[in-house]
């Protein structure tokens, strides 16, 4: 553009009238409480005890999982196209497996002393010696292989994957033996084999399937119309209670997993990707990346939330561990601060 034509109008302010400052600064106040988000409390349950840098790692991160036995957690960076070692006990990373193709589920299996990475750029099932950190085998699904779950006792490795299905690999031959088919992209999902049933969150049709694990067939599917965008889960096996995550709106729902009825729904934080239903505590922990952890609690027979603590903006991704009485949490690398894993601890 020449500049020699440019030519600057600055137009005369007329003065606002005092109402209108008023009602302007009102709207202001309204939407700045807004974006800072929900108000934290119930602090006392969680201690941030440990926060473990990891440097080189770039852009977002996804799911972990842990090697008790060594004290490891191994996180998918997934931006970084890496798997992270990290040793949760000295506070530092041991190691970084690279070459991956945006990873994103991972799997240890304890048996075998091996990790298995679903990647999901290139569709590939990969394992590796969890030991020396080589490739092993590798199992291509098709495309966008996601969430992962080890089944120790049955040896089986479930694994979200493409448009609509569950891989159901065998970890000791590192060959698929099964193929669950489901109408849209699967995210987290969950076993209560003793109903011999599988819940798999289907946010692309805003729909909870149910799948019969005996007969590998999609038997059910359950919805909340009020609510959409549902990625975390977790069950409680004893009960038979699914816990979904929904992100739109921000908020935890209670399903009867034999019948599929909505129980209760509470909100939580916001822009959640990992639920995680513990047991020993009677407590369900999310982390969500509008950078908090929410807490419920049983309270008369409806789940209510019992703290929201702070943590990062895009911390979205976490790890609970009881047998340490640990969340970690992922945060990104942001605003000056490098990506780091931060470690919580609650009373047992």
């Amino acid at each position: 553009m020449n500049r020699a034509h440019i030519r600057l109008f600055v137009p005369t302010v007329p003065a606002v009238p005092a109402a209108l400052m008023s009602l302007v600064s009102l709207l202001s106040l309204f939407f700045f409480s807004r974006c800072q988000g929900q108000p934290s409390f119930g602090k006392d349950q969680l201690k941030l005890t440990r926060t473990i840098p990891m440097p080189e790692v770039k852009g977002r991160i996804d799911h972990m999982d842990v090697n008790l036995k060594e004290g490891f957690v191994y996180v998918a960076a997934l931006g970084n196209n890496t798997l992270e070692v990290v040793d949760l006990a000295n506070g530092r990373v041991l190691h970084s497996i690279t070459g991956l193709d945006e990873p994103q589920g991972i799997g240890y299996i304890p048996q075998t002393r091996e990790l298995f990475v679903a990647n999901g750029g290139s569709g590939d099932g990969c394992f590796y010696n969890a030991r020396t950190y080589e490739k092993l085998a590798t199992i291509h699904l098709g495309s966008d292989a996601d969430d992962v779950r080890v089944d120790s006792a049955s040896r089986k490795i479930y694994v979200g994957y493409g448009s609509g299905g569950i891989a159901v690999i065998d970890p000791v031959t590192h060959r698929q033996v099964g193929d669950i088919k489901l109408p849209a992209h699967p995210e987290s999902f969950q076993l209560d084999k003793s109903l011999s049933l599988l819940f798999v969150n289907l946010p692309d049709v805003h729909q909870v399937g149910v799948v019969d694990l005996k007969r590998g067939l999609l038997v059910g599917r359950w919805e909340d119309p009020a609510a959409s965008a549902n990625f975390p889960m977790a069950v409680d096996t004893i009960r038979h209670r699914v816990f979904v995550g929904y992100r739109r709106p921000a908020r935890l729902v209670v399903f009867d997993g034999r019948t599929g009825s909505i129980l209760n729904s509470e909100d939580m934080t916001g822009d959640a990707d990992d639920l995680y239903y513990y047991s020993g505590a009677g407590k369900l922990f999310v982390s969500g990346g509008a950078g908090a952890i929410s807490i419920f609690r049983e309270e008369g027979g409806t789940w209510q939330r019992t703290a929201n603590i702070p943590t990062r903006t895009g911390a979205r991704t976490s790890l609970l561990i009881p047998a340490l009485n640990s969340l970690v949490v992922a945060a990104r690398a942001a605003s000056g601060q490098p990506a780091s894993l931060l470690v919580y601890t609650f009373a047992p």
